[in-house]
């Protein structure tokens, strides 16, 4: 037992084999995890021929180095477990050279705690002592502690380079039964690039967090490349097992300030951290970081007491109706199914809570990463009840409530454009979608994403304008049956009774080539809701087009119809167009005054009760109308 004054503490040191004679054949050996993997010590595991040192088992939570060689295991030596089938672990775990133990990483330490999985010995990788003779846990807290306690022997490797973080991570120096000086650096992680894919990828995931969230980071490309996206939000908090150098980012952007959190308000909580040299000496002595044990930071309970918990996922492939294949292998960083059923059930028990998968279209091979199904696929998340969001580079599908059709519909339009034709057909031959499902392939080519945009009302209103979807066919028709006879007479000059899927299809498959669709959506449960619509449809002869709009009668008032009116003359502009022409009944003076207020001449005649509105874009423009 360590017992001298903490400034002396290298004269209690001793070499990695002195502290490895202490270990007896067939003991249970808990490593370190992750970036605090007492690299100097293990190497000297793997390298010695001792014979004390035989059918030892070793367990690590997560390993993301390689000093456990598949070799050695191979000698018998050594058998390794691990709670955690990504990483490095899969290709071994499938060819029977790990054990995997299946497990939430939210019970791992109460399964230490209980005794049902026991160790003899545990190494961690500590700071040096403060004045006071305590060491700090780094930056891989999960359960150490617990493994620690329940161990007989304890040896603890001392690494100057390691940040003293501040949480549940003290342990004073009496607790050790031996020392040793690491010679080893820690682990660091480069940062990941992003290309344009992936940038558009976290441009539509931040388009989906709002002020006030709470947020789970992890390594990647999306969240490489969310954080600038996210630096303009308010009070976000952080709640994640993973801290990187890209929420250090957004945490010294100032967008975090963790004062909307349930629980550890004001602080940043992680379970690990991993990067760079500058993400160790940023977290060294940092007060705004807490590192928790895994019971603390992933138990859905206590990820579900955060409000607007948003947890975002990267996904390897998602079939139609919202099933999941997460990634493996070295490509699965971040969560299997049940670190991901952790997250995911954390936001659905937070209030406003969310969650979003994110993957680009296609794979580097060029293949669909959205597919009819994913059943071939390893690794699969199967709550597709769970799963609120789907994100790709071409947008979101929102799939909370949606049946299975519409699911689908949603899940096409976010595919590669040039997969999409396929998926509907494959879709209609297995009957999820439709026989007469409409597909326009100029639809997904031409569709103009670019024309979303976010606007704030008088009222205190909020409305997100983007071009209609094929998906908003539902969506439409319950904006139809919420009209008024008067307004549905006003928009379609007959007193329509009814709008049937077979019509509303036709209305919202549109080619954007002759016809453009914009509708302005308020964010209800934080998914979309469409209380307004406008399109021009360009005239066969000639660079006019006939425009129409219609708001719900809940939002009219607020100056929507005017908004939306001056947004189409924008486009149509940019199209080419040299004016708008419209009929408007004489008795629906409120439509007659936002065409009034357009900023265009108007040139008007009556015909049988109705105006016919004749608007050039190179007209006189009227005075007082800006």
């Amino acid at each position: 037992m360590i017992t001298t004054a903490p400034i002396e503490w290298k004269k209690q040191t001793v070499t990695p084999e002195q502290a490895l004679a202490r270990i007896e054949p067939g003991m249970n050996i808990f490593i370190g995890t992750g970036v605090a993997e007492p690299l100097t010590t293990v190497k000297a595991l793997m390298a010695s021929g001792a014979p004390n040192l035989q059918d030892l088992q070793l367990t690590q939570i997560v390993s993301f180095g390689d000093a456990i060689s598949l070799k050695e295991l191979q000698s018998h030596k050594y058998r390794l477990r691990t709670f955690f089938s990504g990483w490095v672990a899969s290709e071994a775990i499938d060819t029977g050279r790990v054990d995997l133990i299946p497990s939430r990483f939210a019970r791992i330490p109460e399964l230490i705690e209980s005794g049902q999985i026991g160790f003899d010995v545990a190494i961690l990788q500590i700071t040096p002592p403060n004045e006071a003779g305590y060491c700090s846990l780094g930056v891989a807290v999960d359960a150490a502690r617990q493994a620690l306690e329940a161990s007989d022997l304890v040896i603890g490797e001392i690494n100057p380079r390691t940040p003293y973080t501040y949480g549940d991570t003290f342990v004073h120096l009496s607790e050790f039964d031996l020392l040793v000086e690491a010679t080893e650096p820690p682990i660091y992680f480069s940062r990941w690039p992003v290309d344009e894919v992936f940038d558009q990828i976290a441009a539509n995931v931040a388009s989906l967090i709002e002020d006030g969230s709470c947020l789970a980071y992890s390594i990647g490309p999306v969240y490489e490349a969310l954080s600038k996206h996210l630096c303009h939000k308010r009070n976000l908090g952080i709640h994640t097992p993973f801290l990187t150098d890209a929420t250090m980012d957004l945490i010294k952007s100032g967008a975090v300030t963790n004062r909307r959190k349930g629980i550890f308000r004001g602080k940043s909580v992680t379970s690990y951290a991993f990067g760079t040299p500058e993400l160790m000496k940023w977290l060294d002595r940092n007060p705004l970081i807490e590192f928790q044990s895994t019971d603390r930071v992933l138990n859905p309970m206590r990820i579900g007491s955060n409000p607007r918990f948003v947890s975002l996922l990267p996904a390897r492939k998602v079939d139609l109706s919202g099933r999941i294949a997460l990634h493996v292998g070295r490509g699965n960083v971040v969560a299997g199914p049940a670190e991901a059923g952790d997250m995911v059930g954390g936001a659905e028990l937070s209030a406003d809570g969310k969650s979003i998968f994110a993957l680009p279209s296609r794979n580097r091979k060029g293949e669909a990463n959205i597919r009819l199904s994913v059943e071939q696929f390893p690794n699969q998340f199967n709550l597709r009840e769970s799963v609120d969001m789907v994100v790709t580079e071409c947008g979101v599908a929102h799939l909370r409530g949606r049946t299975v059709r519409e699911r689908a519909l949603a899940l096409i339009e976010i595919a590669h454009p040039d997969d999409r034709e396929d998926l509907v057909a494959q879709a209609k031959a297995e009957n999820i979608l439709y026989p007469d499902q409409i597909y326009l392939a100029d639809n997904a080519r031409l569709y103009p994403a670019d024309i979303a945009t976010r606007h704030a009302f008088k009222g205190d209103l909020t409305v997100d304008f983007r071009a209609i979807k094929p998906s908003d066919a539902e969506d439409m028709r319950r904006l139809f049956y919420r009209f008024s006879d008067t307004s549905v007479y006003y928009r379609y000059f007959s007193p329509i009774k009814t709008m049937p899927h077979a019509k509303m299809q036709q209305y919202v498959n549109v080619d954007f080539s002759q016809t453009l669709s914009i509708v302005g959506l308020v964010r209800e449960m934080g998914e979309g809701r469409i209380i307004a619509e406008g399109r021009f449809v360009r005239e066969p002869h000639g660079p006019v087009a006939d425009v129409a709009f219609v708001v719900d009668e809940k939002f009219q008032g607020h100056g929507i119809a005017t908004f939306m009116l001056k947004m189409l003359i924008r486009l149509a502009k940019e199209r080419g167009l040299k004016g708008f022409k419209a009929d408007v009944l004489s008795s629906n003076k409120s439509m007659l005054k936002v065409f009034e207020k357009s900023g265009l001449a108007v040139e008007a005649r009556v015909v049988d009760g109705v105006y016919e509105l004749n608007l050039p874009f190179s007209g006189p423009v009227r005075a007082g109308s800006r």
